[in-house]
């Protein structure tokens, strides 16, 4: 489905853009996405819309095929990329799981403000921007993606969960595509 409306009240969610994840070898120049993510936080501040900005400092606890990777993570590895431009009256959520929902005040926070609908970019495509995407549809609020504001370091999970995910959550679209819808509200 092609992106169409934006709810009066929209919120931005930028998943993991942070120092520990922005180094890992994804399938898209990272500078790329964490500039159109700044360019739609920017596009939301201006029209005074939530951003929120998700980083993940650990993992859900539960028996896994795959164990997780343990071990002390560096200094500064949750701390979001300074390009982000963190405002004071951005949303700062730390999650534990793949998803910025689960386990968090996320949603309540959303409802509170009154927001019917978010965007979702950041990393990695198939895992943190697509558990959120799911747990945001499953809470009730209307989902479009930045397709182009994303990326994943596997490129079969991320053109999967564009192609047969996300067309089954929300609409999709590019972060100039969203801007644009911004800027019409405007007039």
């Amino acid at each position: 489905m092609a992106l169409t409306i934006l709810d009066p009240n929209t919120a931005l969610i930028i998943i993991d853009l942070q120092k520990g994840i922005v180094g890992l070898p994804v399938i898209h120049p990272i500078d790329g996405v964490i500039e159109r993510a700044r360019a739609l936080a920017d596009a939301f501040r201006r029209r005074g819309l939530p951003v929120v900005l998700v980083n993940v400092a650990g993992g859900a606890p539960g028996r896994t095929e795959q164990p997780p990777q343990t071990g002390a993570r560096p200094d500064g590895w949750t701390d979001l990329v300074p390009e982000l431009d963190r405002q004071a009256g951005d949303i700062v959520v730390t999650k534990r799981t793949w998803g910025a929902f689960a386990s968090t005040d996320l949603e309540a926070r959303l409802k509170a403000r009154g927001v019917t609908q978010v965007v979702v970019a950041g990393v990695a495509t198939g895992t943190g921007v697509e558990a959120t995407a799911r747990q945001a549809y499953e809470a009730g609020f209307n989902v479009t993606l930045a397709l182009d504001a994303m990326t994943d370091i596997r490129p079969e999970a991320h053109d999967y969960s564009i192609r047969n995910i996300f067309p089954r959550l929300g609409e999709t679209g590019t972060s100039r595509e969203i801007i644009d819808l911004l800027a019409t509200k405007d007039a």
